[in-house]
């Protein structure tokens, strides 16, 4: 049994879940429900039971995240728990691949390439192939990554991916199917792997190689997986696999919070787990620690029109008794205005700036905000951003030490080359394609004829490997070299910024000494790459936070305000009926959900149209189905125009709508149960129930049912 104290700290449902060790387990955690908390102490429980934890397997999608579990389970029971295996499903795909990878016929040298460098290859691949003249509007090397990572991780073939997604190229297909070829022949030849071969290549392990896989099954005798929720396709193969011979597997997620899609995540891999492992055990975390109980009643309501799902009811035992509010601005600068008022109410009561969060489904929404932002000289970061080692100038400096530990990576000689003053694509490539055929590419390099041009920066390339390879093998010394030889061409090739880009380098210096290992350095920031301070999220008590929802998914403030909430902008104008429509609703439940004590709904009442023309337009959807009594309406300051939920009419100019003649409000009499209406967006439907004073229930044809307030319906009745 899991100590005393450990049981004073959980509540039922996460002992449960703790104590739940043998056969398969699904966790259903909904927000705030304490999972982080569930899952160190299920680690702390195990060792303690006596489990070895060399035989436990924690697979997370952050390395921080794994590491931070680990620290705490550490705490619990006085150990570090460094033996237990912990890390990103690419981390580990890593590990066991640079172990297991000789029988797919890797060595354990090979280099892990991020996006940047794949699009790289292509445009090289592009060229040697003769593709893409620009008469023919070839598609752009991005949107051919695109393409074949969108059908690697939807386990789709990649010609069924182009005629369904990318329809408008499909006479491209096969030039785009013969890259690909190329694009995998390329990494296998040069020892290259990008994010997506090591998840392909691990699940191929595990597939083939039957020896392999009793060994990984064998030794990681319990598996715990993080956010099951965003898995793709191959990442739920794997752990299938990884299991197939104990079947000693927890997953812990969130159906309610399934919003990464467009990265291959998979809805059905959380909600088919029971199918996929007979004998599951089910155990719901429902119990909130972060919202008040009117925050949580609204994003009940808001996920229990969800299409399918696990059915759960967050409660919570926080104080509090201020419901959300919903307000409709005339426009979004109206919407804007709204928003900086009650922040300055907000702080006026003592809360800080970054305790404060607009959130957004896309990041042009906010541009009205961001320019009031800065005319009251309001600070606020936007979330997102580069990665430090996705600049440029840092992608020269990886080049050099990623060719010490994989000589053949042809794609980081060709950037070193053309580094070069005066040597250009072309010539790049003919000594890249010299080098590389050698024994010895280093050897290779420096026997190389250079040209009369360029002769002098080739021989300082030339005598940096030469320093490099005699120089002892510590990371921190090594980037020292490079960085002394970078300097004058960093100063050279960004000559109008490079001072701004210097402090990149100068964090490279910090991050790298703290390596034992080059290999490990190079891999991690590829894996894992740290954020640029340029971007790195702000501990500023005076600055508000300003974030797509889904760059939000996992944080929390006291005040959250989700703005945009329009009709055609929430959901997002392209999502029809069906998994995207769905996926849209998520989105909406994990904005809400990242409220503390204070929620704002709003939307502009009027959108300006591609024509320029100024467009009325309702609130989303998901907001009209919500119960009237779980929100507060704000009505729009005087002279801002009609009230949330007045009559729509004809507008005169933007700054005074005049409604058209008064229309009688439609009241509960005038609908008979079984008759047939209609509403703009649910089309055609039957009334199912009526509930007083003003709300109706309606089966509607293609969308089932729904509940409705006359006050905001508009609904018609349909004669004969």
């Amino acid at each position: 049994m899991l100590n005393t104290t450990y049981r004073d700290e959980l509540n039922e449902a996460q002992y449960e879940a703790v104590t739940a060790t043998d056969g398969p387990v699904l966790v259903i955690a909904g927000a705030g429900s304490g999972k982080t908390r569930t899952l160190v102490y299920r680690v702390a429980h195990l060792i303690e039971q006596g489990v070895d934890p060399e035989s436990i397997l924690l697979l997370t999608f952050t390395r921080k995240s794994s590491q931070e579990m680990l620290w705490r389970a550490g705490r619990l029971i006085s150990d570090s728990c460094s033996r237990v295996t912990g890390g990103t499903f690419h981390s580990v795909a890593n590990m066991l691949l640079r172990r297991y990878g000789g029988h797919l016929g890797f060595g354990s040298g090979f280099t892990i390439i991020d996006r940047g460098d794949a699009e790289g290859i292509i445009n090289l691949l592009k060229s040697s192939l003769e593709l893409g003249a620009p008469k023919k509007q070839f598609p752009s090397k991005r949107a051919i990554i695109n393409m074949i990572s969108g059908a690697v991780n939807k386990a789709r073939p990649l010609e069924d991916l182009i005629f369904d997604e990318y329809n408008h190229l499909a006479e491209f297909t096969e030039d785009i199917l013969l890259l690909q070829k190329h694009y995998q022949n390329f990494k296998f030849d040069h020892g290259l792997m990008d994010y997506d071969d090591l998840l392909v290549n691990w699940k191929q392990l595990m597939v083939e190689v039957i020896e392999v896989r009793e060994e990984i099954s064998s030794r990681y005798h319990y598996i715990m997986v993080d956010e099951y929720q965003d898995t793709n396709l191959i990442q739920a193969e794997i752990v299938r696999l990884a299991a197939y011979r104990h079947d000693n597997v927890m997953v812990v997620g969130d159906d309610s919070q399934s919003i990464y899609s467009f990265r291959g995540a998979d809805f059905y891999n959380i909600m088919r787990f029971p199918e996929t492992f007979p004998g599951t055990r089910v155990i719901k975390l429902e119990e909130n620690y972060r919202s008040t109980q009117p925050i949580l009643s609204l994003t009940n309501d808001i996920i229990s029109k969800a299409a399918e799902k696990y059915t759960k009811t967050l409660y919570t035992r926080i104080p509090g008794d201020l419901k959300p509010a919903l307000y409709g601005g005339r426009d979004e600068r109206a919407e804007a205005h709204f928003v900086l008022k009650r922040i300055e109410e907000l702080r006026a009561k003592g809360l800080q700036l970054n305790e404060i969060a607009v959130l957004f489904r896309s990041g042009f929404h906010s541009f009205k905000l961001e320019l009031e932002l800065t005319s009251r000289s309001i600070k606020f970061e936007k979330r997102g951003g580069l990665k430090l080692t996705e600049s440029a100038h840092m992608k020269d400096v990886l080049a050099v030490l990623r060719l010490l530990v994989n000589p053949i990576d042809n794609l980081s000689w060709n950037r070193l080359l053309l580094s070069i003053d005066k040597v250009g694509p072309r010539t790049a490539q003919k000594i890249t394609a010299a080098i590389s055929a050698a024994d010895d590419p280093f050897q290779a390099l420096s026997s190389y004829p250079a040209g009369t041009t360029w002769k002098r920066g080739f021989a300082g390339l030339v005598g940096l490997f030469h320093e490099l390879r005699k120089a002892e093998p510590r990371p921190g010394l090594l980037s020292e070299i490079v960085l002394k030889w970078y300097q004058p061409v960093f100063e050279r090739l960004y000559a109008d910024d490079y001072p701004k880009r210097q402090k990149d380098l100068d964090q490279l210096k910090t991050i790298i000494a703290s390596y034992d290992d080059l290999q490990s350095f190079i891999d991690d920031t590829t894996l894992d790459p740290p954020e640029s301070d340029l971007n790195a999220y702000s501990n500023d008590l005076d600055t508000l936070v300003l974030s797509t929802i889904h760059s939000a998914k996992g944080l929390e403030w006291d005040a959250v305000f989700v703005i945009g909430l329009a009709d055609g902008r929430f959901p997002h104008s392209s999502a029809f009926p069906g998994e995207q429509w769905e996926e849209e609703r998520r989105l909406l439940y994990v904005a809400a959900t990242r409220a503390r004590k204070h929620l704002f709904l709003t939307y502009p009442r009027e959108l300006m149209s591609p024509d320029r023309r100024f467009k009325r337009v309702g609130m989303s959807p998901f907001l009209a189905e919500l119960e009237p009594g779980g929100y507060e309406v704000i009505r729009p300051a005087p002279g801002e125009g009609p009230a949330y939920g007045a009559p729509y009419g004809a507008t005169s100019g933007r700054s005074r709508p005049v409604l058209k003649k008064r229309e009688k409000k439609a009241v509960l009499d005038d609908f008979s149960k079984g008759c047939r209406v209609n509403h703009p967006f649910f089309g055609a439907g039957t009334v199912h129930k009526k509930t007083p004073p003003r709300s109706l229930d309606v089966a509607f044809d293609r969308h089932g049912m729904k509940t409705l307030h006359l006050d905001y319906a508009k609904l018609t009745i349909v004669e004969g």
